[in-house]
Parts: structure tokens; sequence; C-alpha cells
């Protein structure tokens, strides 16, 4: 039997009660209104990045970059023990005799030893070990490439570096002319004809678009635009001619070692050649910690180095450009006088659009309140001056150039038969016209829109770690423990961070290429802070006014 049709309930109303329900409707809205309208409109913001008014914007970034660096660090040794594990587990499973019990000790081993070889590294000065791996560079080279910086080229080269290659045996020195596109062309031509009369030198430029290890890197503002003259590698066929020319000489492969001091662009150099982002590279000083073997072609393998030790026995100027604890070492204001002290003050006061100074302090001044780095009241910040000047003049963007010595005389450590040895293997006639070619190429600054500079000439360095000074117990008790608080905020964060994209796979625990936490960094930190407020205020004033 069928059950009865249940009829559905009708939805029909009188109008005096539909009606009633649309004004409360309308009163809702309107209520909900005037409470978003005394609130203001609340949008997601996006991360507004560091401003380019903020100071110390190269520090920030630097220490952010240092971050992604250790916790990419922590991800590949996370990565290496899991990947321990499991090849344990698999030789368990291939011989069930085996006892899991007989594995825990061997674990325990294994921890104890890696213990103590971090206690080790951690106990040994990292200046040793730039000496040790320098040393290996040198050794294992047939052809080492000194890269010099073509704003000071006489400053960045290292007597007692090229000397312990001389005593090397039968190698070859030649002399790259990098950031050469920073400099006038009448300059760099200047120095080209001084540095070839002692050594075979080459223009370049390294190229700063490079593939990621296979990836390429995409920019969206560049895809119907021409590339600019950054990102345009100059002298790279120059470079790999001189280079094949001496392995058909010399009949079999060749290992070319790069050397130099830091931040005059080793990795860029390695990178260009290869086409390929395979050496780190940064902004800071000191990247590059040990040698990196990077195979080019069958014939040609590159090695690359750490930098090399500044000796503190050199001029305040020469530490400041040259050495990247030197800022942390020497006082900011003392340094970047050092700097100013040989440079052209007219071109300075056009180059930095400040008034004219009497003497260094009041140019930190007047730069103080051109850039706007205040202190709390209102005071100008002298110190924090000065270590922007000292980051824009160790950087890669500031133009400045010295003229080379009037007379040409020979190295202490060189003589004719040795110049000779050097050029010998090296096709050097099609290394002037590819020279030429480059200088061509090159689109460098006015005479006049540089910054002239005074050489402080030869930079000394250390090579035996006997020579390094030993540090003072309370600064070594210093570095471990912000080396040790920096480990623990490190692996709180791993697991947050893991997806994030490093910028450079380098180690970092480097304790002399961190920069030093100071008033200044924290007076950056605050202003950025400030800056954050009075934007949301001017929004929500826009809303108010809007709604």
């Amino acid at each position: 039997m069928k059950r009865p049709k249940l009829k559905k309930a009708s939805k029909r109303m009188t109008c005096h009660k539909r009606y009633k329900i649309q004004k409360k409707v309308r009163e809702h809205h309107r209520k909900l209104r005037k409470e978003a309208k005394k609130q203001g409109r609340k949008k997601p913001r996006k991360d507004p990045g560091v401003p380019n008014s903020a100071p110390f914007k190269e520090a920030l970034l630097r220490e952010a970059e240092l971050r992604k660096q250790r916790l990419e660090e922590l991800k590949q040794q996370q990565k290496l023990d899991r990947q321990k594990e499991q090849e344990k587990k698999r030789k368990l499973e291939t011989n069930p005799g085996v006892k899991a019990s007989n594995l825990e000790p061997v674990n325990e081993e294994f921890g104890q030893r890696k213990a103590k070889n971090k206690a080790k590294a951690g106990k040994q000065n990292p200046k040793k070990l730039y000496c040790q791996e320098l040393k290996k560079v040198i050794e294992a080279s047939d052809v080492v490439l000194e890269v010099l910086d073509a704003r000071d080229p006489l400053g960045c080269r290292c007597p007692q570096v090229e000397e312990a290659i001389v005593q090397g045996g039968q190698k070859k020195l030649v002399l790259v002319l990098n950031k050469s596109d920073l400099v006038p062309k009448e300059n760099l031509e200047n120095w080209l004809n001084y540095l070839k009369k002692e050594l075979p030198t080459v223009v370049f430029r390294a190229s700063t678009n490079l593939k990621d290890k296979g990836k390429i890197i995409k920019h969206l503002k560049l895809k119907k635009r021409a590339p600019f003259k950054n990102e345009v590698c100059v002298g790279k066929e120059g470079l790999w001619k001189l280079l094949r020319s001496f392995q058909e000489t010399y009949g079999k492969a060749i290992r070319v070692g790069v050397i130099g001091f830091p931040n005059v662009g080793k990795s860029s150099i390695i990178n260009s050649l290869k086409q390929e982002r395979i050496c780190n590279v940064g902004v800071s000083m000191g990247l590059t910690r040990c040698m990196q073997v990077v195979t080019l072609d069958k014939q040609i393998t590159v090695i690359d180095s750490p930098s090399c030790i500044v000796s503190p026995l050199n001029s305040a100027s020469t530490l400041a450009l040259r050495s990247p604890a030197s800022i942390e070492m020497v006082k900011p204001v003392e340094a970047a006088s050092a700097i100013l002290s040989q440079a052209d003050a007219r071109q300075v006061v056009l180059k930095f659009t400040v008034p004219d100074f009497k003497n260094h302090l009041e140019f930190f001044t007047l730069l103080a309140q051109r850039r706007g780095l205040h202190q709390k009241g209102g005071s100008p910040n002298v110190e924090g001056a000065a270590k922007l000047m000292w980051s824009e003049w160790t950087g890669a963007s500031l133009g400045y150039y010295c003229h080379p010595p009037t007379s040409w005389t020979p190295s202490p450590h060189f003589n004719e038969g040795i110049m000779t040895d050097m050029k010998q293997g090296f096709n050097l006639e099609e290394l002037e016209k590819n020279n030429a070619h480059s200088i061509h190429s090159i689109r460098g600054p006015r005479s006049a829109r540089s910054i002239l500079f005074q050489s402080s000439g030869l930079t000394n360095g250390i090579i035996e770690e006997k020579d390094i000074p030993e540090e003072l117990p309370r600064q070594k008790q210093q570095e471990e423990e912000e080396d040790h608080n920096d480990l623990d905020s490190d692996q709180e964060s791993v697991d947050e961070e893991a997806d994030e994209e490093s910028l450079a796979m380098v180690p970092a625990e480097e304790t002399w290429a961190l920069p030093e936490e100071s008033q200044a960094d924290e007076s950056a930190q605050s202003y950025i802070s400030d800056k954050m407020t009075e934007e949301e205020d001017d929004a929500y004033d826009f809303s108010t006014d809007y709604v």
C-alpha cells in the first residue's frame, strides 16, 4: 500500500511579516557599515622589505642571507644523516643475523667522533684553515689567476702569494683585471700597459645574470628588453683562448687556480666561464672558505680558493678595504676616515651630494643628514654614516680609480728571467687584440663622475699559519657564544623555513665574515619599524576618509 504523499509547508507569509524582515536586514547591514567605518578597512599587507632609505640596508640583507645559508646547511646535514640511517637499515635487512642492539654503539661512536671534529674545527682559528686551503690551491694549480680590482689593481696584489707561486716551480701567473666597467677607459688602458710589462694581463668583467645550476633565472621585467651592461660578460673569450693556447703547448690537461683578496670577484669569474652559478657569490666578504673544483671541459679544470689573509701591519685604509673583519676590529669612524683621507674631496662632495666639509667628522654629519640617519633625539648618527660609506666603498657599485705609478719598476720577487718564463706558452699577440676589443665594448664611467683615490701600494698578506696573530681570549669567548646562540636559533627555525629558497649555499661558521651586531643595526631596525607604523597610520587615515 502506497504511503500518502505529504505536502510541503507553504512559504507564503503575510506582507507585514515580510516587510519587517527586510527592515531588520537593512538595519543590520547599516550597523555593520558603521562599525567598519569606525575600525577602518583592514587589508592584507605585503611584506614591504627593507626600504632604500633605511640605514645599513646592505648589512641587514647580509645577515638575512647568512641566516638562510645556515638553514640550508642544516637541511643538507639532516639529509645526509637520514641517508646514512637508511643505509644502515638496508644492511640490517640484508644481514638478518645482526641484531639492532649492535647498531647502537656504532651510532654513539659516530656521534662522538662528529662532536670531536666539530669541537676541533670550532677551536681552530678559521684564518689558519684559509691559509691551508690557499696553499693547497697553489700547489695543485698549473696556472694561477690573480684577480685584481680594476679600481685599485696595485692594492689587490699580494707579494707574499706571488713569491710563493714563483717558488712553487713551473707555475704560470696571470693577472685578471675584474670590475673593469667601474673605471674610466683611459685609466683602464694605462693600468693594462703598466701590468702587462710584468705579467700577462686580461681585462675582464664578470656577468651577474646566470643560470642557477641548470635552471634559468627568469626576470619578468627583462623578457622583452635587451640585457643591461651589468649582465654581459666581457673578456671571457680572451681568457678562454689564453688558457686554451697554454694547454695546447703544455700537452696535457691543466688545472687553473683562482686567488685574490676578498670581494674582488673570484667566484664570479668562475661562474662566468662556466655560464652557470656553481660557486657561491654574495655581498658579504669571505664567502668562499674552502677550495672548490669546477670542470670547464676535458682539458681545463678551475679551482676556487678562499680569500687571502691580510696582514694587520698594513695601513688603516688597506685594512678597511681588504679585510672583512676590519670594520669590527677598528672603529667605523676611524676606518672610514682613513679611506676618505686618500680620496679627492671635491669629487667626494659631488658623488655623495653633500656640501663642502672641513674635516671628516663634518662630512659624516652631513652624510647622515643627507641619508636620513638620525639617533634618538634627532642628532645625526655619525657612526652609521661611516659604516654606510664603508659598505658603499667596498661594494661593487661605487666608481673610483687610481693612477698607475709614473715609472715602472718590477716587483722585488721578480726578475727578467722569471718574467720571461711567466710569459712563455701564451699567445700574447692574440691576448692584446682581445683586450683591445674588451676595452672597446666596455662602457665605463667618465673621469668627472668617478672619485680619484690614492693607492697605498702592494698589500701584505699572510700565508704561513704561524704568522697569524692569536686572538684575545675575550674575543674568542664572545665569538663562541655568538656561534652557539646562532646555531640554537637556526635549529629551532629549520622546520618552519625548510621550503624557503636559499640565496647561496655557503658555510656560515666563519665568524670573521659576519657583521658585528652594534647599535647601528639596532637603530636600523627601529628605523624600519617606525617607517612601517607611519605607513599604517597613513593607510588608516586614507581608509577613514574614503569610507
